[in-house]
């Protein structure tokens, strides 16, 4: 990552490509969160390096088997939830702006925060496709709730709440390891990647598949591909425009152009 001062080439490069597109597709993951002080998963800081019972919670497997594991990942929750008190950056906010000018199509999220929402996207134009951690989901009838509803419950004495129409195991309405995306999910990015007339991926490190694909896919279709994250992805090569920097610091400087 170098100081987006230093980057004024690439800032104008991004610019320039977005000043002309109609039909934006964004796609995020955890770097543009980072500087709203939520740690990616992996790094030296993340929350499954400090605290690897929490990658096990996030495996299906051991999830499902486990009851004791389930009780005390709702213990955790309860005490305080993941995101409380995180706000959405300027990284967030300069994707709302984007869609205020009418250039968004379409907003795929890789992250289960919410700051996107919360930022102010638009429901119709936002795939979150690993899921939110603001809702809980059966794992039996697919049955869906706010997260705080089942947090009160645990807090009411309930160590590991379950399905009130089933009976079944419930979890946050994530996408867990070992579990499918939601079909029509990933048809809606895949559709808008292949519709877009820019592809701008944005703190991802474009290596979790099959969501990376929308990249190559966005390519392949004509449209040109704008990169913004602190180090090198596997796609870069075939980016119109790679800008190594602070995502909340550049973002608003290539989207927030006055003279668009």
């Amino acid at each position: 990552m170098r100081p987006v001062e230093e980057l004024g080439n690439e800032v104008e490069a991004a610019r320039a490509v977005l000043k002309g597109a109609e039909q934006v597709v964004v796609l995020t993951g955890a770097g543009i969160s980072t500087d709203s002080g939520i740690p990616d998963f992996r790094g030296p800081e993340g929350l499954w390096t400090k605290n690897p019972e929490a990658e096990k919670t996030a495996t299906l497997s051991s999830y499902v088997s486990d009851p004791e594991l389930r009780q005390r990942n709702w213990q955790r929750l309860a005490e305080g939830p993941m995101w409380e008190g995180k706000q959405p950056n300027a990284g967030h906010r300069a994707l709302v702006e984007l869609e205020r000018r009418g250039k968004l199509h379409t907003l795929i999220t890789q992250n289960v925060d919410g700051l996107h929402r919360a930022a102010g996207t638009s429901e119709e134009r936002l795939v979150e496709i690993h899921g939110t951690t603001a809702k809980v989901r059966c794992l039996g009838c697919g049955d869906t709730a706010p997260m705080e509803r089942a947090l009160g419950r645990v807090r009411a004495g309930e160590a590991d709440p379950s399905c009130r129409l089933c009976g079944g195991i419930l979890k946050s309405a994530t996408i867990s390891f070992g579990q499918n995306l939601v079909v029509a999910d990933l048809h809606r990015a895949e559709q808008a990647a292949m519709a877009c007339d820019v592809m701008l991926a944005v703190g991802s490190t474009l290596a979790v598949y099959p969501i990376a694909n929308v990249v190559p896919i966005a390519h392949q279709a004509g449209a040109p591909v704008v990169i913004v994250n602190a180090e090198p992805t596997p796609f870069d090569g075939l980016a119109t425009a790679v800008v190594p920097a602070s995502i909340s610091e550049a973002l608003p400087l290539i989207v927030q152009a006055g003279d668009w």
